[in-house]
């Protein structure tokens, strides 16, 4: 196993800056996932540890050996693309193998790898085939399987799951877990998805604009974000964030009854602009006899997903367990969990603590 550094990593493409200057230390073992909207930059930052982007700027590391400038097969490092990119002449085990031979390794070492690798990823049974008498969680699987036979030090993976429908998506982030825990090996995974960012990382990277935004574990994200840009994107449903204005001690918040809310928190100066956040799951109903308007009500069963209207015209999720019961034009009551709030300064976005 071998980990990567990245020091002062800048990207360029001609006068246009897309990677600006990024720190990052990812230790060996470590599963770590780039997160962040289309166009910030997560893979071509992937791309660029791998090799297959020049670097403009900074220096790269993988296994303590300086590979800013290396060529991809010098790397050590194996990638599973978007696009399984399986040869459709070939069987699966000679997918699975091809790498190795075409480096010139002897058939029967290629065998055994082979073999190996597919009975981590269950492919015993399909290595007579090929990939067009595949479903799409196979070809993913042995695409990850053509990964593992030539034995990197560092796997990256490129949304490897984002042409997979739900079902396969939720068993395929299951098979990648597992194979994570089997093998031990370093992880770099580029996805758009938080939910995969959240179920699969030890780390989590989110960048926006070509810049981290914040590093972390999941759940360190999850409960104690830096900014505005962190709170809204992990999590799901997304936080609610309404207008507030300081006062005294507290934030008035004219969507949430025009209630007070005291805080510890450091506070910008009496009459500024706060932006409050509460998470779906910390809000809840307190009956029909309220001044929230239900526009929503999304039934799953064991959870229900009500979007609601205030007085004030912002909105706000709420996630209730079990059915709900309220519908369309509904008006609502809700209580919240006063401790779970966090604010952050309107015009920075930064979080006030």
């Amino acid at each position: 196993m071998s980990g990567v550094s990245l020091k002062k990593i800048i990207k360029k493409y001609d006068n246009l800056q897309v990677i600006h200057g990024i720190d990052l230390e990812i230790a060996a073992g470590e599963f770590c996932v780039f997160v962040g909207p289309s166009g910030c930059g997560k893979s071509t930052l992937l791309r660029m540890i791998a090799g297959l982007e020049e670097t403009t700027g900074g220096q790269m590391s993988i296994g303590g050996r300086d590979v800013t400038t290396a060529d991809p097969a010098e790397r050590g490092i194996s990638m599973v693309f978007q696009t399984y990119a399986l040869y459709p002449h070939m069987t699966v085990e000679q997918n699975m193998g091809f790498g190795l031979k075409m480096n010139k390794v002897d058939k029967q070492v290629i065998k055994e790898k082979v073999a190996a690798a597919s009975k981590i990823l269950k492919l015993d049974d399909y290595l007579g085939r090929k990939p067009k008498a595949l479903s799409g969680g196979q070809r993913q699987r042995v695409a990850i399987g053509r990964a593992i036979v030539r034995g990197p030090e560092v796997f990256l993976f490129d949304e490897p799951l984002s042409n997979l429908d739900a079902e396969l998506r939720v068993e395929m982030r299951v098979e990648i877990a597992r194979l994570h825990n089997e093998i031990g090996a370093t992880m770099v995974y580029v996805t758009h998805d938080q939910v995969e960012a959240m179920t699969l990382a030890d780390k989590i990277v989110v960048l926006r604009d070509g810049r981290i935004e914040q590093v972390g574990a999941p759940l360190e994200l999850y409960d104690n974000p830096d900014n505005k840009f962190v709170a809204g994107f992990i999590g799901s449903p997304a936080m609610n964030f309404l207008q507030g204005v300081v006062e005294g001690n507290g934030v008035r918040v004219a969507a949430l009854d025009n209630k007070l809310l005291e805080t510890s928190v450091q506070l910008p100066a009496e009459g500024a602009a706060v932006t409050v956040a509460l998470r779906p799951q910390t809000i809840s109903l307190q009956g029909e006899q309220g001044t929230y308007t239900v526009d929503i009500a999304e039934e799953l069963g064991g959870v229900s997903y009500l979007y609601l209207t205030s007085t004030t015209g912002e909105r706000l999720v709420v996630e209730s367990r079990g059915k709900s019961l309220v519908t369309h034009g509904s008006k609502v009551a809700i209580n919240f969990e006063a401790d779970q709030v966090l604010y952050f300064a309107a015009d920075t976005e930064v979080r006030l603590r």
